[in-house]
């Protein structure tokens, strides 16, 4: 790969940022100490600072007082992630979180790090820029669509927002590798939860009972046939049955059983009739066993679609970054995200930068409780955000 050539200080600083944070992790719509962190180094910075931003979001801008250029003055928006994840850390390192049951085990930390680092290479280099770049610090992205939030607060208003950028640490790919990859990226998210009615009665006579149990378990299995039966076998699709809640002891058939799951899709029409087609699978299962069945289901995220400019824009930023043997250019993933409320409504593109080196031991999966990152990805993540940047700008 081409390395980026930080000097020692900026490293250091990163990983010192990023330490802290993982050290001190704060859960969706709580980063209070991650917020007032964040608001005094881009107030340091020279940055206009607004805090509760979407509740615990914090926004910095600043304008570049560069040479005109020939397309006028633009605004980008970067964004960063602050939120961990009810996770208890199994690492034994010296940065591992004191927060009991609070893990930094996606790369939130990374991420924050990351964007002040940017922030403050922006900031020195304001004379060389023109236009204005907005840095978006957001909440809540595991739990609370925390970007719907910063978004109805006004985050992409005054000045209008005309480019939406963001990047995530990865252990799926190796370090040394970036991905920009067009079009529908990361799947949109929708929850359900399925109640199913029965008669309850002694388990030793379930000839006079309707049980919920059972009819649960059939409409876990019948459920399926939507992603076997009904998906276009090239489309992108999964439903999950993720939890089962029913009864209180080994001789009693409850009177009902609770699943709850999700599903995940890159678009089409079956996402389209999901609501209605499993409603329709719980109801008609669960009465030809003599139980009824009621279903809430909660359209949560949409699915993450990169812009086809703005996507080759930082896919020619990142070759010369890492070389372009190194540019992922087809990664696609159904975890969902809400950095795609930003590209609902401004062109953009979110990128995956490679976090895994299994030969330093950092190949743990996200959200795991072993989850940690090769930190010079760090360095490759501050190169493609402020390259990016610029040449948007310029």
């Amino acid at each position: 790969m081409t390395a980026p050539a930080p000097s020692q200080a900026e490293f250091a600083e990163l990983v010192a940022t990023r330490r802290d944070l993982h050290a001190h992790p704060e859960l969706g719509f709580a980063e209070h100490r991650t917020a007032a962190l964040v608001a005094e180094r881009l107030g340091g910075l020279g940055y206009a600072v607004k805090t509760g931003v979407g509740r615990t979001g914090v926004v910095g801008t600043l304008r570049g007082t560069g040479p005109a250029g020939g397309r006028g003055e633009r605004t980008v928006l970067l964004r960063a992630d602050m939120d961990a994840l009810p996770i208890e850390e199994a690492n034994e390192v010296a940065y591992r979180s004191t927060a009991p049951g609070v893990m930094h085990a996606c790369g939130h930390d990374a991420h924050v790090a990351i964007a002040l680092a940017v922030a403050r290479r922006l900031a020195a280099a304001r004379s060389a820029w023109q236009g204005t770049v907005k840095f978006a610090f957001q909440p809540a992205e595991e739990s609370g669509n925390g970007a719907a939030t910063m978004i109805a607060d006004g985050v992409l208003d005054a000045p209008t927002v005309d480019a939406v950028f963001g990047l995530h640490v990865i252990n799926t790919i190796p370090i040394g590798t970036i991905a920009a990859t067009s079009g529908a990226i990361m799947g949109s998210v929708d929850d359900f939860t399925i109640r199913i009615r029965g008669k309850g009665g002694h388990a030793a006579m379930p000839q006079d009972t309707a049980d919920p149990i059972l009819a649960a378990a059939h409409v876990v299995t019948a459920l399926q046939s939507l992603v076997s039966r009904s998906a276009d076998p090239f489309d992108h699709l999964v439903v999950s049955v993720t939890r089962i809640n029913a009864g209180t002891a080994a001789n009693v058939i409850p009177e009902e059983a609770v699943l709850s799951g999700t599903v995940r899709s890159m678009g089409g029409r079956l996402h389209a009739e999901m609501p209605e087609r499993l409603t329709a699978i719980a109801n008609s299962v669960a009465g030809g066993l003599g139980c009824s069945a009621t279903v809430d289901y909660v359209r949560y995220t949409p699915t993450t679609v990169n812009d086809e400019a703005m996507t080759a824009l930082v896919a020619r930023v990142a070759a010369d970054v890492v070389g372009a043997k190194n540019v992922l250019t087809g990664a696609r993933m159904l975890g969902g995200e809400d950095f795609a409320f930003f590209l609902q409504r401004v062109p953009g593109c979110f990128a995956w930068i490679g976090s895994r080196n299994a030969v330093k031991g950092y190949d743990a999966p996200h959200h795991s409780p072993r989850f940690d990152i090769d930190e010079e990805a760090m360095l490759i993540g501050v190169e493609l955000l402020e390259r990016v940047t610029r040449e948007y700008l310029r």
